[in-house]
């Protein structure tokens, strides 16, 4: 008998090697890894390479990857074109989304049949190129020349040097990597879906990451941590953060960035940001934001038993770093790119068309039908 799951929740749709999400126990898993081993401790690179190959590399591996990487930066001059000429009011995400598709144009051998190399060196292309598109567009919609990309700097330090038009410094490329690392993947969520979804149809690479972006865009999804900025703008000061708590609870409205769908208790990604934020808006930025935030979390634990998630303190970290508030989920795209080509590579190695089925609710059968004249 079918089951019905609205949302499909609790369903099991797919099996995978790349990462597992235990919301029970508040556990993130990357390919064996829990995420406490790996946040802080390795780079972006080395995450990139535990997903596509299914471990850690070793020196050389990771020394060929990041050459892999930072030689395909350079964008064709029509997605150039494209940017610079893309409406300066255009949600960054709409134009990351067009962009990526639009590299499928340039790409030669996207007719030929599946081939797991060319696959291989599709993630490498579209990985390598979708911080350039993010930073470029940025710096286009505010009338600033674009910096030629580099090839001496990580994947953190080159979005950072893209964005600002110069050289980061390292407490800010260690933030934002490791905030790449907390993003990479996330298990079956519904950017991957789409993606694997969309795959599975055995179409380009190129059209599975541009239906991942135009989930991620959602606010239910990756657009959940600009909405937390904009919360902590609209509440403005500490001593009206539990009134407007209280006021949203009273109108049954979400808080921005509390709770999860999957994780029933703390989402293992935020301590980790929590900490990051803290310490960066001592040192940087306004320390209200993140003392509202935690009265925030506190408020909520306390009257919902809801924990915060990677969201709530993504939003302050990077807030922090001085980086616009429409560039954060591209940020979360940037990062989850190693994700969604990692199942999109196990999606084509072994794959079938993903068709569920629909619970009718409509008029029952037997209807007639009827001149128009008479309806």
């Amino acid at each position: 008998m079918p089951v019905i799951s609205k949302g499909l929740e609790g369903i099991i749709a797919n099996s995978t090697r790349l990462s597992d999400v235990q919301g029970e126990k508040g556990q993130l898993i990357y390919a064996g890894y829990d995420i406490n081993e790996l946040a802080g401790k390795v780079t972006f690179e080395e995450t990139v390479h535990l997903l596509w190959h299914g471990h850690l590399p070793n020196r050389k591996e990771l020394t060929d990857l990041e050459h892999n990487l930072r030689s395909r930066r350079e964008l064709p001059k029509g997605v150039i074109n494209f940017i610079e000429t893309a409406p300066k009011r255009s949600n960054p995400m709409d134009v990351i989304r067009t962009a990526i598709s639009m590299l499928g144009l340039y790409d030669t051998e996207l007719e030929e049949d599946i081939n797991v190399d060319k696959n291989r060196i599709r993630a490498l292309h579209i990985t390598a190129k979708i911080g350039v598109i993010a930073a470029y567009f940025h710096r286009s919609r505010q009338g600033k020349p674009l910096p030629p990309v580099r090839q001496d700097l990580g994947e953190a330090a080159h979005f950072l040097y893209l964005l600002n038009g110069e050289e980061p410094k390292p407490e800010a490329v260690k933030t934002l990597d490791v905030a790449f690392v907390l993003h990479a993947d996330h298990g079956m969520n519904a950017s991957t879906f789409s993606a694997r979804v969309t795959v599975a149809t055995l179409t380009d690479m190129y059209s599975a990451i541009t239906s991942a972006i135009g989930t991620l865009k959602g606010p239910l999804h990756g657009g959940a941590n600009e909405g937390v900025i904009h919360m902590l703008e609209e509440i403005g000061t500490e001593d009206k953060v539990e009134g407007y708590v209280n006021d949203q609870l009273a109108q049954k409205k979400k808080i921005m960035g509390i709770g999860h769908r999957v994780y029933k208790v703390l989402d293992p990604r935020a301590p980790h940001l929590r900490e990051m934020a803290i310490r960066l808006t001592n040192e940087l930025g306004d320390a209200k934001w993140i003392r509202m935030s935690e009265k925030i979390a506190a408020l909520m634990k306390e009257k919902k038993g809801l924990n915060a998630n990677v969201d709530f303190y993504s939003a302050s970290t990077y807030y922090s770093l001085g980086i616009p508030i429409d560039i954060f989920t591209p940020i979360f795209a940037v990062s989850r790119m190693s994700g969604w080509t990692a199942h999109v590579l196990e999606q084509y190695h072994n794959n079938r068309l993903i068709r569920p089925r629909a619970d009718y609710t409509g008029l029952p059968v037997g209807q007639s039908w009827v001149d128009i004249a008479n309806r």
